[in-house]
């Protein structure tokens, strides 16, 4: 382990000093990657859409998210001298170094955010050090924004972000400008706290870290000068603060689920921002609770060069799974969990002890994001079920960042490094179908999605003509799929359970040849049982056969080893197929075999059939076989002799 990553992940993380000093810890290993005009903070060379030399430009400013509530908080970092350095020769038009003229949806107006974030709340260090010339060269390159259409999506606070900064050192802005991203802001918002991601079913970390932290931001530097929206922002994210809750588990952990998810502890930036805009949406020790645990958990993961320098990826480096906008410096931005750093030492936050997550409920269906978020508190299990979202640009992984059964805080989810063969495509979490060539494809946008009395259902077509219906259902420690395929292709399936890691870091040094898993066999299932984890899968319906898919090394966000991945395989004939499928999944050690052999079983009901009632194949447990076509108006799934669930699957979801 080397020295950097080893101290940070000494600090405990308990006070406001520990978290000031994790900044440093962070900071400190950038000096020596600066350019030198000190504009540029050059940390590698992988390449990004908009090239290294504005990538540069982007980790100098993301680092300024740390730095700008460590001096509002009242303590200094010598790193000022370079930023003021830097932003005189990238703000000066005459200078080789000049950050240069934007054009378009430039990613240099995202990175202007940070220095309106500064001019308004530490002026002292970015703006009144400046000469006169030089502060009009920083004014005319952040006014560069007013002169642009930004990207239909968060990108309309970015503008925000840098006017209230101008007119917080007495310079003009394009109020017509600002009113229109005001305006963009205010189409997005769904309600009860939650906004999209622009026009668009996206619903992922760039509400919590992105729209309410900039209204926070918003609703803290203008709550005098524009009362009125501040307190709109305000009572928004306290909506808000009562669901995200379930997006964290007990050890601070949070659901992988959507894109940057290289930004990594940016996750917690809400709660920093909350209490900085003094919303006591919940008790300040739960806040605090949520964000210094949060902090704790990604200090103990391998996310860090050599040299203490963060890398692209989620819970370790990877490339694979990194968006086409991913710079060396982009995770950076987890810096804005450090807005807490803003708060005085007497703040409510501060002076609380740290509370544990709120009662929260075991099952509860968010119709916003269109996901049921289930959680076990004694295993620190979080997984959400989910139908419906999906993302209209492509940046990479979309499939699997958003359109997957179920993303868990403890098996992640896993990514595609292939089409071909099963130990690439990302197996977990799908019904993937192929035409009998070995090259799958699974759900990537919903034609339809609905919640349905306990049960998320969608519709989506993986080629024009063939359609599955599934219905998703969670029953204690497993969960239910049913899938209706109407085909008119012969195919091959494949539905993956969870993905559990052959080894896990920190927990496993052996060989993999010598790491003991435990294959737990059931009539018609398989599962995979390590010390940290159990995953498997059972056959309900259907004419299927169970294995241990082995998924190649950096495909699952959490774990970098290989994986196994239970699974069952079938075929498919032209016409109609059913598949029901109980997905198991426990974290952590015990003995799971009498919760294994319990799983849930899913009855016909045939009482009051109409007489248009579909017919279906029916498998029978008992004999192996499908039996012969019966009609079907509900299915019935039974778990521990009680019946939880009744789903119709001739009801019409449109």
């Amino acid at each position: 382990m080397n020295d950097v990553a080893s101290s940070i992940r000494s600090n405990p993380l308990r006070t406001r000093d520990d978290v000031a000093l994790l900044f440093h810890q962070l900071s400190s290993p950038l000096k020596k990657y600066f350019t030198a005009s000190r504009s540029r903070i050059h940390l590698g060379e992988t390449n990004v859409h908009y090239g290294l030399n504005i990538a540069g430009m982007e980790a100098f400013s993301r680092v300024l998210w740390g730095l700008i509530p460590l001096t509002a908080g009242g303590q200094d970092s010598e790193l000022w001298i370079d930023y003021l350095e830097g932003i005189r020769s990238g703000t000066d038009p005459s200078h080789e170094a000049y950050w240069g003229k934007i054009s378009g949806t430039d990613q240099r107006m995202v990175e202007m955010a940070a220095f309106g974030y500064g001019l308004a709340l530490v002026p002292e260090k970015i703006w009144e050090p400046l000469r006169p010339q030089e502060r009009q060269n920083l004014y005319n390159w952040l006014n560069q924004i007013n002169s642009f259409q930004l990207v239909n999506n968060n990108w309309q606070f970015f503008r925000i972000l840098v006017n209230i900064g101008l007119a917080a050192v007495g310079m003009p802005y394009d109020q017509e400008k600002q009113q229109e991203a005001f305006d963009r802001i205010e189409s997005y918002y769904l309600g009860d706290g939650w906004y999209s991601d622009g026009n668009n079913p996206q619903l992922d970390y760039y509400i919590p870290f992105a729209f309410h932290f900039y209204g926070l931001l918003y609703a803290n530097i203008m709550r005098e000068k524009d009362p009125e929206r501040s307190q709109v922002y305000m009572d928004r994210a306290a909506l808000f603060a009562k669901d995200f809750p379930y997006w964290f588990a007990a050890d601070g952990s949070a659901l992988p689920f959507g894109r940057s998810l290289t930004y990594r502890f940016a996750q917690a930036a809400f709660w920093g921002a909350l209490a900085l805009a003094r919303v006591e949406a919940l008790d300040w020790g739960v806040v605090k609770g949520m964000v210094l645990r949060h902090l704790r958990w990604w200090m103990q993961q391998p996310i860090f060069t050599g040299d203490g320098v963060l890398t692209i990826g989620y819970a370790y480096p990877n490339l694979m799974m990194a968006e086409n906008y991913n710079s060396p410096g982009s995770p950076y931005w987890a810096l804005k969990t450090l807005a807490v750093l803003a708060l005085p030492e007497d703040h409510p936050l501060w002076m609380s002890a740290e509370q544990p997550l709120p009662d929260l409920e075991k099952i509860k269906y968010f119709s916003h994001p269109k996901m049921m978020i289930c959680r076990n508190e004694e295993q620190s299990h979080v997984y959400a079920l989910t139908s419906g979202q999906h993302m209209n640009s492509i940046h990479g992984q979309n499939d699997a960042k958003y359109a997957k059964f179920a993303y868990s805080n403890q098996f992640g989810f896993s990514i595609q490094k292939g089409l071909y063969g099963d130990g690439q495509i990302g197996g977990d979490s799908m019904l993937f179908l192929s035409e009998k060539d070995g090259y799958f494809r699974g759900r990537k946008q919903c034609e339809a999605a609905a919640w349905q009395s306990g049960a998320l259902y969608s519709r989506w077509k993986p080629w024009r003509d063939v359609t599955v219906e599934t219905w998703l259902v969670p029953v204690n420690e497993w969960h239910i799929r049913l899938h209706r395929i109407d085909s008119k292709r012969k195919l091959d399936t494949m539905e993956g359970g969870f993905s559990v890691p052959l080894e896990k870091y920190g927990q496993h040094s052996l060989p993999l040849n010598d790491i003991s898993c435990t294959r737990l066999q059931a009539a018609s299932g398989i599962a995979a049982v390590f010390p940290w984890g159990t995953s498997g899968v059972v056959n309900l319906l259907g004419d299927r056969t169970e294995q241990l898919v082995t998924a190649d090394p950096n495909t699952n966000v959490l774990h970098a080893s290989p994986a196994y991945i239970p699974a069952l395989k079938g075929a498919v004939e032209q016409g109609v197929t059913w598949y029901g499928t109980a997905v198991f999944a426990h974290a952590g050690t015990g003995d799971v075999h009498e919760k294994w052999s319990a799983a849930p079983q899913l009855f016909m009901r045939e009482e009051s059939l109409p007489q248009t009632a579909e017919k279906i194949p029916v498998f029978s447990e008992a004999s192996g076989k499908t039996m012969e076509l019966l009609p079907v108006k509900k299915w019935a799934i039974i778990h521990n002799r009680e019946c939880v669930m009744e789903i119709t699957p001739n009801r019409s979801c449109n």
